[in-house]
């Protein structure tokens, strides 16, 4: 698969962030936790990967609240995400790690002058933190969050806003530009691709036979160096 990855030559390359760029996952998944079971609602990690991974915070919220048959309103749904978002920062004070390969990467493009994004079901203020750790925040020119959009993927309507401002952020963009999406879960594949877009997947977190709707599959980044 690097090899048709090569051959792609991508001119635009839109990341997904949690579980592409950074395993945050299991981070995420701790801090519903720490919201959910006092209120009789938790779920189990594989739950969470077949149901959650892939949702913004807002719908793993109304997700977990409708599958109980318990009713949530506007006001308490924000603040839970709210609440949400203070835990997650107390849990990425541990530290957070890339995945293998994907730091070069994203600097190798970078050098190349390859415009980058992030298209993500965070929201910023998870996201920045961890960029800033990493030190590859100023390597991208646009970033789509949970903050940005009304749905969530597998809605493709965060890869039509990400596409577009990125398009935006290129002086003259050619209109068959090549952009791809880096992607992990079923659920981002379905958005990117509903938003017109190829997809790179990599299994960090499912196995290659939940991705074949890719256009691409790799089992780590490592492997386009």
């Amino acid at each position: 698969m690097a090899n048709d990855w090569k051959t792609l030559q991508p001119e635009a390359v839109i990341f997904d962030f949690d579980g592409v760029i950074v395993d945050t996952e299991p981070l995420h998944y701790r801090a519903f936790q720490r919201i959910l079971e006092p209120l009789g609602l938790g779920f189990s990690w594989p739950e969470y990967q077949e149901t959650y991974m892939g949702f913004d915070d807002r719908d793993a919220f109304v997700e977990a609240f409708s599958s109980s048959g318990k009713s949530l309103s506007d006001k308490h749904l924000a603040a839970l995400v709210n609440e949400k978002a203070n835990i997650f920062q107390e849990v990425i004070g541990d530290g957070v790690v890339s995945y293998p390969g994907v730091k070069e990467l994203i600097t190798n493009l970078h050098t190349s002058r390859i415009p980058l994004a992030i298209c993500s079901g965070a929201l910023l203020s998870d996201i920045l933190p961890i960029l800033d750790t990493l030190k590859i925040r100023n390597f991208f020119t646009t970033i789509v969050t949970a903050d940005d959009v009304k749905k969530s993927k597998p809605d493709p309507e965060s890869y039509l806003l990400a596409y577009r401002r990125l398009m935006e952020t290129i002086s003259a963009p050619a209109p068959d530009l090549r952009a791809i999406a880096i992607e992990d879960t079923p659920a981002g594949i379905a958005s990117a691709t509903g938003a017109g877009l190829p997809v790179l997947a990599v299994t960090n977190s499912y196995p290659r036979e939940q991705l074949l709707k890719a256009s691409f599959i790799v089992d780590s980044l490592s492997e386009l160096l």
